[in-house]
């Protein structure tokens, strides 16, 4: 069954999407030394039966891209997906070295709303489409053209992140903003086409700065938030909606069957009240309830 990881790595992103066709996908990364060995052999090991894989950077921000030369070394990233940009650091790191090395290298494929590649988001005789739609950025809109000339002067690279869908047919649908800001997304609002997704992952780790604003949800519907790892006087806790909160999950692995989603953590003492019970075993984590719903 497919199923989404977010791995708890503190204030940062790690990503991946074990999908039903012969696709493998990571989304950003933040590979401290603590980690990096054991989410690196994970990775590998739960790509190893796929044909296709590809690493989605949402955008050009440390905490995102960090240990991706650690990443490379050892799974080789064989199809490297980022926006088209000229973002500046000082000083660069490694890790941002090898980000510029794979941005401007022959790997790279440049996403933006609407774009299209096998086998992302396009079927074969050979297999099938990962499910992956990037819904922003329209590279015409003059926010994003702003965002972009701010990060190329080496400033921040929020707002130049991209807006991806990952669904399932019949299926949930989940959503990622990078570290979209508060004041981009209300700027932008009717320039993008947002879909309803059952699963959605705050902008910017949870924080207040990225919080998704109310139109924004409104068309987004979602069932759950999850929260980064921001610290906790920075969360936004969307008290009107469901969320899992990492800074206590821990580790999230959403398994999908069906219209169902099958939520696990990391940490045994995690719980919700808001999953109902279907008594799964703890096969990736331990189980903590069930999402049940029915897409229009």
């Amino acid at each position: 069954m497919p199923l989404v990881k977010t791995f708890s790595v503190g204030d940062g992103d790690t990503y991946y999407i074990q999908h039903g066709s012969d696709n493998f996908t990571v989304i950003d990364c933040n590979l401290e030394d603590d980690r990096k060995l054991q989410i690196v052999d994970e990775i590998i090991e739960k790509s190893a039966d796929k044909e296709i894989s590809r690493f989605i950077s949402t955008h050009p921000d440390d905490d995102h891209y960090r240990g991706i030369d650690y990443l490379d070394a050892r799974k080789t990233i064989v199809n490297f997906y980022c926006v088209a940009n000229k973002t500046t650091k000082d000083p660069e790191t490694d890790s941002f070295k090898h980000y510029k090395k794979l941005r401007d290298g022959d790997k790279q494929f440049t996403i933006y709303r609407g774009c299209s590649r096998k086998w992302m988001n396009e079927s074969d005789d050979v297999r099938g489409s990962s499910g992956i739609n990037i819904l922003w950025p329209n590279t015409d809109n003059k926010y994003y053209k702003e965002a972009l000339n701010q990060a190329a002067a080496g400033g921040s690279p929020n707002n130049i992140s991209i807006v991806a869908t990952y669904s399932i047919e019949e299926g949930p649908i989940f959503s990622w903003f990078g570290d979209l800001e508060t004041e981009f997304m209300e700027n932008i609002y009717d320039d993008i086409a947002l879909v309803e997704s059952q699963i959605v992952f705050a902008p910017h780790h949870g924080r207040k700065s990225g919080r998704l604003p109310q139109s924004w949800l409104d068309k987004l519907k979602p069932k759950i938030i999850v929260l980064g790892e921001a610290p906790s006087a920075h969360l936004e806790y969307y008290s009107n909606f469901n969320t899992i909160k990492q800074n206590s999950a821990g580790d999230v692995v959403f398994e999908t069957e069906g219209k169902k989603v099958h939520v696990f953590c990391s940490e045994p003492s995690y719980s919700v009240d808001f999953l109902s019970n279907e008594n799964q075993k703890d096969t990736h984590g331990y189980y903590i309830g069930t999402l049940n719903f029915s897409k229009k």
